[in-house]
């Protein structure tokens, strides 16, 4: 009832009071989600009088007593009391009656409400019925969700940029740090970058072996390398020697997952990575905030590991296909988790539309991705021609699907107040 309030979808075009007065909604007023009336700051024209005040709903007016609204005098202030079934007359403190209005809510409403948050969570709710919204309706939401997902994603980005008091250099090593992860070690290499100052690094910029030693000391994952071979002994000796000199703290138990994954996407093949990324000053800020298209943006993370990395994908002796540290679908990923939001979020510090703008256009000229929830939208009718729109549709299922927020989608939305206007 909530619902069809705040959205308007009753069914009546005359309304009344139950004793016959005329009632005409001005503004239904903002929701409240906290302790009070349901709304707040309604306008509502009664027998050609306009009230301004708050609004409380109840699916039987006897309720307004159950909850004890009678004695409490945040509820002196309601001038509508809007009911499902009006079994009651109901009174403020000072015994002055309140108007009230009959809305009732159909079974039918209810039903489809219940049907859309009750299926199970592998399931697309509106997938037999996606196809029946208005295109520009899917183009518009799709939009807000795109740039949805990304200002959230910037808003990660000024947090910290507020831990490290401005400085983008470190908020972009941690930002490309934990991308590196690819969702499923993405925390794990987050606390990593945390623990391992990218100015202590820098302070060794011309020597890989001791950026690999901190990255790989720090990591916890040096601890199993075997002696045996030279490299990883003088790995070992390089850290002890820099953790003192800069009394480093290792984070305990990073969990690092190596299930199920490839090895190319094992997490020592991608420290390496970062390592040579590191290796000779760390210039990706200005790389990713010149970066003008695609090709120029990708051209950033053209990386090829050498030496120990370059045939290996972990401490164990396993024989890498090739030097290059990323494939393409692995740049594509870190455009969209972290050049773009990077871009965006210093587009916004700097009311930088042009740089913002940039930010969007490079999403818009990035393939979709590949994945179970982009599938899942795709067969259910919905078309996914870049990354701007599986960004989208990856918010949509995370956000509100996921969540069950089906009456704050617009395609939830626009399904029940169909069925609404046809009860």
């Amino acid at each position: 009832m909530q619902y069809i309030w705040q959205h308007r979808l009753w069914v009546q075009q005359d309304m009344h009071t139950v004793d016959g007065r005329a009632v005409q909604v001005i503004d239904p007023g903002r929701l409240n989600t906290n302790a009070g009336p349901d709304f707040f700051n309604a306008k509502v024209r009664i027998d050609g009088e306009m009230w301004v005040g708050n609004i409380e709903i109840h699916p039987r007016a006897s309720d307004w007593f159950r909850h004890h609204h009678d004695k409490d005098e945040a509820y002196d202030s309601v001038i509508l009391h809007v009911v499902g079934k009006d079994d009651m007359p109901v009174h403020r403190r000072n015994g002055e009656l309140i108007p009230q209005l009959r809305i009732p809510c159909s079974p039918q409403f209810s039903e489809k409400y219940h049907e859309l948050v009750g299926k199970a969570s592998t399931e697309l709710p509106c997938a037999t019925e996606i196809q029946e919204i208005p295109t520009i309706y899917l183009t518009d939401w799709i939009s807000t969700l795109a740039h949805e997902r990304l200002y959230r994603k910037a808003e990660r980005i000024n947090s910290l940029l507020e831990r490290f008091h401005g400085s983008w250099q470190e908020t972009c090593y941690v930002t490309i740090s934990r991308s590196l992860g690819f969702g499923i070690n993405s925390d794990a290499f987050e606390r990593l970058a945390l623990a391992t100052p990218l100015s202590f690094m820098l302070k060794h910029s011309d020597s890989l072996l001791s950026i690999e030693a901190l990255l790989f000391g720090q990591s916890g994952l040096l601890d199993d390398a075997p002696t045996a071979d030279a490299y990883t002994l003088r790995l070992k000796e390089e850290y002890q020697f820099l953790a003192n000199k800069f009394n480093l703290n290792r984070p305990q138990c990073l969990g690092w997952k190596m299930a199920r994954i490839r090895p190319g996407n094992f997490p020592h093949r991608r420290i390496a990575t970062l390592a040579a990324l590191i290796n000779g000053g760390f210039s990706l800020t200005t790389s990713i905030l010149e970066a003008k298209d695609e090709a120029s943006a990708r051209d950033i993370f053209n990386v090829e590991l050498t030496g120990f990395w370059a045939q290996r994908y972990s401490f164990n002796p396993t024989s890498a296909r090739s030097p290059k540290a990323l494939s393409d679908s692995s740049v594509t990923i870190l455009l969209i988790n972290a050049v773009i939001p990077l871009m965006y979020a210093y587009g916004l510090s700097r009311n930088d539309t042009a740089m913002c703008d940039r930010a969007i256009s490079l999403l818009q000229s990035l393939k979709a991705e590949q994945n179970s929830i982009v599938e899942l939208f795709v067969k259910a009718g919905i078309k996914c021609p870049d990354a701007f729109t599986s960004q989208a549709l990856i918010q949509l299922r995370r956000e509100y699907c996921e969540t069950r927020k089906c009456l704050y989608c617009r395609i939830g939305h626009r399904m029940l107040a169909r069925k609404a206007k046809s009860d």
